[in-house]
Parts: structure tokens; C-alpha cells; sequence
């Protein structure tokens, strides 16, 4: 049976027979609660974008630090591409062991809205823990917040299918200004790995803003 974890509990991932760690499956869902607009205003008010989450993943050494920030780009800064950070731009890490399957943008449907995949037996020896972050594509201009995001979770499946755990968050009135999460937190406990549910909120829309707290 799966653990259904709350806000800073964590849980082993066991190599014990159990559970098939050799491929992972960290999958996110969310739903968005609609917008009461009343008669006149669903006859005449403007269409309600769709929310654009998108889930990322860093990798961090044994320092807490993300070292390979990717190639360089035309002006000379980091593009992100092809280093320790797993996101739209950059959906497979160069080590194999991790990728993101790709970008849903409505959040429409049932079950996992998107996965990201970590090979964690063949994880390379020199990360340590990964992070999980959600952020809603331009959430500040949109004016769209985690305030209207519901039954949102995060959940740890095995390469049998078979869910390991799950962390259920869903937003309120206190989330209306903030814009991406992070969500939680796999990371190396000896010879095994363990799950975290973290579910801090940030006000900010983008991922590289939170970035700069593991550089």
C-alpha cells in the first residue's frame, strides 16, 4: 500500500524486493478550479487561459549544489541546456538516468499531468539528492497562481507501477500569490534513496529564481 505522506515527512525507497527502483516514475498531477463568472460574464468576458505548470528537476552533488548549468549561450551566459537542471528546454539529462517525458499544457485528463522518469540504481555517484519544482509558465502576467490550483500531488511509482508514495497539496486563498513550489525531494540515504514531501511555495513564475538558491 502506498504511504500518503504530509508536508516534511519523507519516506525510504527500499531496495528490498518491494519495490523495482530501477526505473522511477515521479509523477505530477493538478487540477484548476474554475472561475464563477455568472451569466453575463460567461457571455461576454474574456476566455480563461489554461494553467501551464511545469515540473523540473535539479540535481545536486553531495554539497547541495548544482554544478554543470549547461552549454554557454551567444551572450556568454548559461543556457541550462545539457547541465544538472531537467526542464522543458533541456527534457533528458546527459547521464540517461532522469528525463522529463514532456510538457502537458492545460493539465487536462486524470492521473499524472507529467512525469518525470529516474533510472535510480544507475544514478551516477556524484548526485546526491534531486529536487522537485513546479512553476506555473508566466503565471505573474497570466495572474495566475497555486490559489486556484486543486487536488495537486506528487507520487513516487516503481518500474512494476506500482505507487511507493504520494503527497497530496492542494491550494487556497493563503496560495493566491504565489506561482511555482517545490514540491519535494529524492536524496541518498546509504545504500538507498528517500522521498520527501517538501510543498514550500514561491512567489516567483520562474524556476531559475529558485535555482539560485542551490548555485
Amino acid at each position: 500500500m502506498a504511504v500518503s505522506l504530509k508536508k516534511g515527512e519523507g519516506v525510504n525507497l527500499r531496495k528490498d524486493g518491494e519495490h523495482d527502483l530501477s526505473v522511477v516514475t515521479i509523477g505530477l498531477g493538478w487540477d484548476v478550479a474554475e472561475t464563477k463568472k455568472g451569466f453575463l460574464g460567461s457571455l461576454f468576458g474574456k476566455k480563461e487561459e489554461d494553467y501551464d505548470l511545469d515540473a523540473i528537476a535539479f540535481l545536486l552533488g553531495k554539497d547541495g549544489k548544482i554544478h554543470n548549468l549547461g552549454s554557454v549561450g551567444s551572450n556568454g551566459g548559461a543556457t541550462l541546456v545539457g547541465g544538472d537542471v531537467v526542464f522543458f528546454n533541456s527534457q533528458r539529462h546527459p547521464s540517461g538516468s532522469i528525463w522529463l517525458t514532456g510538457d502537458n499544457r492545460t493539465g487536462a485528463g486524470d492521473g499524472d499531468d507529467e512525469q518525470i522518469i529516474v533510472k535510480l540504481n544507475d544514478m551516477p555517484a556524484q548526485y546526491d539528492c534531486i529536487i522537485f519544482v513546479v512553476s506555473i509558465y508566466e503565471g505573474k502576467a497570466k495572474n495566475q497562481s497555486f490559489g486556484s490550483v486543486k487536488n495537486a500531488f506528487i507520487r513516487a511509482v516503481d518500474a512494476r507501477g506500482k505507487e511507493i508514495c504520494r503527497f497530496n497539496v492542494s491550494g487556497d486563498a493563503s496560495f493566491q500569490r504565489y506561482c511555482s513550489m517545490t514540491f519535494a525531494e529524492v536524496s541518498r540515504q546509504g545504500n538507498g534513496w528517500t522521498f520527501r514531501a517538501i510543498g514550500m511555495p514561491h512567489e516567483t513564475d520562474r524556476f531559475v529564481e529558485i535555482m539560485r538558491n542551490y548555485i
